[in-house]
């Protein structure tokens, strides 16, 4: 599977924003989702996870309840949507993919079990 990540940008602290993460196949169903960011400096950070019917998220703790992963398996699209953004958020954010199983809170957070990675695009929050 290859991946294309965009929608990231420049926005004001507190604004919203949406990536989305296209993949090319036919299989995309069968591949658990992944969002990662590094920001300048840092280790790359779990962002959050669905797998691949699109039951089942989480989300890394500095994240959750701003941040929502969905995906539309017909459109092989998987999105990240971002609330209440804060300039912490600024980063390179990088969608990925594995058949990895189980889809636990755990598993999901693993690097090296994601077989496939998009290119990145940076998303910049300004205070």
């Amino acid at each position: 599977v290859q991946l294309q990540a965009s929608g990231g940008g420049l926005v004001q602290a507190g604004g919203s924003l949406r990536l989305s993460c296209a993949a090319s196949g036919r299989t995309f169903s069968t591949w658990n989702m992944g969002w990662f960011r590094q920001a300048p400096g840092k280790e790359r950070e779990f962002v959050g996870a669905i797998s691949g019917s699109g039951d089942s998220t989480y989300y890394g703790d500095s994240v959750k309840g701003r941040f929502t992963i969905s995906r539309d398996n017909a459109k092989n699209t998987v999105y990240l949507q971002m609330s209440s953004l804060k300039p912490e958020d600024t980063a390179v954010y990088f969608c990925a993919a594995g058949r990895f199983t189980p889809f636990q809170a755990v598993s999901v957070r693993v690097r090296s079990f994601y077989n496939a990675w998009g290119q990145g695009t940076l998303v910049t929050v300004s205070s």
